[in-house]
């Protein structure tokens, strides 16, 4: 198998914490290290897990670059939210933070990077992070189930899941 020139790289992004600011920060330090293909809407969505915090704002992009997955998940994005000063509480895993940044899909790959799957097996349970990729490249196949994007983001409702479309907060041309 030839490796591409680029890798094809899908992330979802979330913020509780000044996520009007955080999320297209967010955006342009992942532009630094590629060339952003589309941006999703962004969504608000209740918070998974801790119920007691504000909603999140949630998104998704997909970009091209010449970094690697793991140096996606072990430099990337751990700089960025450092940058952003993330706090992990090692007592609630689901509280709130100023970005989340999830690698959900690389290529057509299946990867295992430490504790984290590639696919990210949430894009199949989570509406918030099936419908933004799924704006990104309905068609895109997923490569354990082998279902499109499209299909896989239909199988939600987002009013049923009191998501609700941001149209005031755009992440292209960031």
């Amino acid at each position: 198998m030839v490796k591409p020139e680029f890798n094809r790289v899908f992330l979802s992004l979330g913020s509780n914490v000044n996520p009007e600011q955080n999320l297209p920060f967010a955006v342009k330090k992942i532009a630094d290290s590629g060339r952003i293909l589309a941006t999703s809407s962004v969504w608000k969505t209740l918070p998974v897990g801790f119920l007691e915090q504000d909603s999140f704002l949630n998104a998704s992009i997909l970009f091209e670059t010449d970094l690697s997955a793991r140096e996606i998940c072990e430099d990337l994005i751990p700089r960025i939210e450092n940058e952003l000063i993330r706090v992990r509480d090692p007592e609630n895993k689901n509280g709130p933070r100023t970005i989340d940044i999830d690698l959900t899909l690389f290529n057509s790959e299946i990867l295992q990077i430490e504790h984290r799957q590639i696919p990210d097996p949430e894009l199949l349970s989570r509406g918030f992070i099936a419908i933004p990729l799924a704006e990104l490249d309905p068609n895109y196949v997923h490569p354990v189930t082998q279902q499109n994007l499209g299909a896989i983001a239909s199988e939600f409702d987002p009013d049923e899941l009191k998501m609700i479309l941001m149209e005031e907060i755009n992440l292209n041309n960031i």
